[in-house]
């Protein structure tokens, strides 16, 4: 099964850091802005204990740039074919979590409803929140869009494959049903 998935979320919240991390397993602290978008890709196997099955996943995984100028320039292009979407947000700054159903919203125009998963990222930064949203409205915001949602570290690798993994079972349960 062949299936893209775009990460949304406003600029500098670890999109690219936490793609970097799930297909090379690998870290960089310097900030670079994404530019359009940066596509890779990443073969995964998905078992499902429910059916006794494994589906074999090549997920094409599209960074998308997080200014919100560029989201409408953007949807067209590079939203086309989506099956998928992780949102993420930035642990440290509320206003990412409040913009995420904006960037969700902008692709299902495009695409129609798809499966969604939000990833709270910055979690290794925990104890360095000055306003600390809850989880009360990580899970309203999340549950709009039927979206699981999990705190995830690119620094540290906490729950990063475990994101993208949740998404690629919610995409493939999607396509069987």
């Amino acid at each position: 099964m062949k299936a893209k998935v775009c990460l949304v979320g406003e600029a500098a919240v670890g999109k690219t850091s936490m793609v970097r991390r799930f297909v090379l397993d690998e870290f960089d602290d310097r900030y670079v802005t994404t530019l359009g978008a940066k596509v890779s890709k990443k073969e995964l196997a998905l078992e499902f204990t429910v059916e006794d099955r494994t589906v074999h996943m090549d997920m094409t995984v599209w960074d998308i740039m997080g200014e919100k100028g560029f989201r409408e320039l953007l949807k067209d292009a590079y939203f086309q074919g989506a099956r998928g979407i992780l949102g993420v947000c930035d642990l440290t700054r509320y206003s990412t979590l409040k913009e995420l159903d904006d960037w969700v919203t902008s692709v299902f125009r495009v695409v129609g409803e798809i499966p969604v998963v939000y990833a709270v990222n910055k979690h290794d930064l925990k104890d360095e929140v000055m306003i600390l949203y809850g989880e009360k409205e990580i899970g309203q915001s999340a549950k709009a869009f039927a979206a699981p949602w999990m705190y995830t570290s690119a620094k540290s690798g906490e729950n990063v494959e475990s994101a993208f993994r949740a998404l690629g079972e919610k995409i493939a349960a999607a396509r069987s049903a």
